[in-house]
């Protein structure tokens, strides 16, 4: 299955605990890098989302965002320190005696850090929600990848077409240009005044022949076409093997390009490394 290493999504849920997003953004990279930002509240559950993520993607830089927005104004679970606030009553009657004029609300004690306290959230059900919300977001995230991918597949099956076609040409264009090539050969015996050795033809024509010889770089040429094809159709991230082509298809374009002895074949080989650096391109960008 290919799959893009470039997507986006999110996913969002409410619990007890109080409303969590996440956010994922990747982009293509030769591993997996993971990034997360969390709310102080969630870094202790960082190694589990770590895992969740690296068991679903295999490439790619991944920037994780989780934001927890704890409800408001709810009195549920609240409670108040008591002793806290009976160190502030103390000091708030000592004022009240030193500085008769002054008046203090109850509202205003209220307000003091650590009067008020809110119940400390259950931090199994705190990462379970968590690892939810990061599992809806990656389920997103996978569909985004497939249709990428899918996109990136028929432009890459589209190149291998055209990179076939080049390959039979040239096979149809391999008999005519030995053909040629025997005949320059006579001409240029030919021209020569010094008489020549019986079967020197024919040896600097087998040796030329053997130079220009590009058969077994079309053979592989049409494996590696086939090998592609083979691991397009793979249910498995895919990337490194066919970066793995690229190189070896670009090896037999140069290869056939250093042989070539005739306008057809030197320009089928520059158009084959323009297809197959398309394709290069394609390849960086799956997983």
């Amino acid at each position: 299955m290919i799959r893009s290493m470039t997507a986006y999504a999110s996913a969002e849920s409410t619990g007890p605990a109080g409303s969590l997003t996440c956010e994922l953004r990747t982009v293509n990279h030769r591993y997996l890098e993971i990034s997360p930002r969390l709310p102080e509240d969630l870094r202790s559950f960082e190694s589990a989302l770590r895992e969740r993520i690296a068991g679903r993607l295999s490439r790619g830089k991944v920037d994780v965002t989780v934001r927890l927005r704890t409800e408001q104004g709810s009195a549920e679970g609240l409670r108040v320190n008591g002793q806290v606030l009976t160190h502030l009553s103390e000091l708030a009657l000592d004022l009240r005696n030193r500085f008769p004029g002054m008046n203090i609300e109850f509202t205003e004690l209220l307000r003091f850090p650590g009067v008020l306290q809110q119940p400390e959230a259950d931090a199994d059900a705190l990462q379970a929600a968590l690892l939810d919300v990061v599992d809806r977001a990656l389920d997103a995230l996978s569909d985004t990848r497939g249709r990428e991918g899918s996109k990136l597949g028929e432009i890459l099956v589209e190149r291998l077409d055209a990179i076939e076609k080049i390959v039979g040409d040239v096979r149809g264009w391999l008999p005519e240009i030995r053909t040629a090539l025997r005949a320059r050969l006579e001409t240029r015996l030919a021209d020569v005044r010094q008489p020549t050795e019986p079967g020197r033809l024919e040896q600097e024509l087998v040796l030329q022949i053997t130079r220009i010889d590009v058969d077994e770089e079309l053979d592989r040429l049409a494996t590696h076409i086939s090998e592609a094809r083979r691991v397009l159709a793979l249910k498995e991230p895919v990337g490194r093997r066919l970066d793995f082509l690229m190189q070896e298809f670009n090896r037999e374009a140069n290869t056939l390009g250093s042989k070539s002895v005739d306008s057809r074949t030197t320009n089928a080989a520059v158009e084959l490394k323009v297809l197959i650096e398309q394709m290069r391109e394609q390849v960086q960008n799956i997983e």
